[in-house]
């Protein structure tokens, strides 16, 4: 799941990197305070949750943040957003049924 893969500080890092444009592993590793194998590892699982993809260009893979998995991630929080607002509209109305009861 993408929180899961998003728990982990590293991957949160390269990931972010990601965000202005797509990027080769080296140029990733450039970046971070991790070896490029380890850099290669976090992709992997990156990719595994749906959040980024690679595209093979020549003999480099350029690595981006694929967008319906912000979207998948996005619908997961906003399920706990809408649940937070039920919850309150709920508590409102008992507020004032209380008040003009």
């Amino acid at each position: 799941m993408a929180l899961n893969a998003l728990a982990d500080p590293s991957r949160r890092r390269i990931f972010e990197t990601l965000r202005d444009r797509p990027r080769t592993v080296t140029e990733i590793a450039e970046r971070q305070p991790i070896s490029r194998p380890a850099v290669s590892q976090h992709l992997k699982a990156l990719q595994d949750a749906g959040l980024v993809t690679a595209r093979p260009e020549g003999t480099a893979r350029y690595y981006s943040i694929r967008r319906e998995g912000l979207a998948e991630l996005r619908a997961y929080l906003d399920g706990f957003w809408d649940d937070v607002l039920a919850a309150y509209a709920q508590e409102v109305k008992k507020t004032l049924g209380e008040k003009n009861g």
